[in-house]
């Protein structure tokens, strides 16, 4: 049991929430980009067929780039899904909300969803269970992924990389500004990252297949950072967000705010465009505009 339960706490409680088949899964989507005037593809990003969806700014220097969660990795606390895309995808609903997208100076925002999310049957290269369970943060993942961001931040004319993270998206976020030196900031949002901690408060089995973002800490003391957290949320908590911020160097860009009533799910992406203009976001390069 405790290697079950190893394998689905974070995600089990989104399983458990849908409602619909992939097709459902798939045009909430699709309606969700064709009302916000975005267009989307898939990424050949070398082990892995990414989706994105991209506003219809073409240029910019700041690329503000948002990565999903774990998605549907369980149809129930035992077993798999067959395919992990999310029910809800919190993260590209936070981003067609984000402040940047519109405007007189609108700069690119992109929506990054996970290996094996809005691929499959079609395309979906290497997928395998591994990647939305045990693996969901492996070094291959996070490799991917930033192969996806070279294409965009090319295509765009980028200079600049501020990367938002929803749930796992957000351990994705701390472990690709761990590798990459074009990240001007990162922000959190009920993010996972500090998988030992959050296993042993638990009493899980270690996701062994993945890498845990809070190795990275002691390297990012440097890059601006914010981590929102829910009161309410009991997938991840800010107890988690908190052991990640503790493992920073004592001098780092880092802060962490706390929403009382915000769970794991709600109300992070309706409320988005009023969080998001917080002035605790002036932290963070290039959001404000500076």
């Amino acid at each position: 049991m405790m290697v079950l339960r190893s394998l689905c706490a974070l995600t089990v409680m989104l399983a458990l929430s849908a409602c619909g088949g992939v097709a459902a899964r798939h045009n909430v989507r699709s309606n969700l980009v064709e009302k916000a005037g975005w267009q989307s593809g898939i990424l050949k990003a070398g082990r892995f067929d990414i989706a994105a969806s991209w506003s219809p700014v073409q240029r910019g220097e700041n690329l503000f780039v948002y990565l999903e969660g774990d998605g549907l990795a369980y149809v129930n606390a035992y077993r798999p899904a067959k395919d992990p895309t999310p029910d809800d995808p919190v993260a590209l609903r936070m981003a067609i909300n984000d402040i940047h997208a519109t405007g007189a100076s609108a700069q690119p925002v992109l929506y990054l969803a996970r290996p094996c999310q809005y691929t499959l049957p079609d395309d979906g290269a290497n997928c395998n269970r591994k990647y939305w369970t045990i693996g969901r943060y492996a070094p291959e993942i996070t490799d991917s992924i930033s192969n996806a961001i070279d294409q965009i931040k090319q295509r765009v004319g980028a200079r600049h990389i501020v990367l938002v993270g929803y749930s796992g998206g957000g351990a994705l976020a701390v472990l690709l500004a761990g590798q990459r030196a074009d990240i001007a900031g990162i922000i959190t949002v009920v993010g996972n990252l500090d998988l030992a901690y959050w296993t042993k408060r638990d009493g899980l089995t270690p996701l062994s297949a993945s890498t845990d973002p809070v190795t990275m800490a002691p390297d990012l003391g440097d890059t601006p950072q914010l981590h929102l957290a829910g009161g309410q949320d009991d997938a991840v908590g800010p107890d988690v967000t908190r052991a990640y911020t503790q493992a920073l160097p004592a001098s780092s860009l880092a802060n962490m705010l706390v929403f009382d009533h915000y769970d794991h799910q709600c109300c992070w992406a309706q409320d988005w465009q009023k969080i998001s203009q917080r002035p605790e976001f002036s932290r963070i390069p290039y959001w404000h505009g500076k």
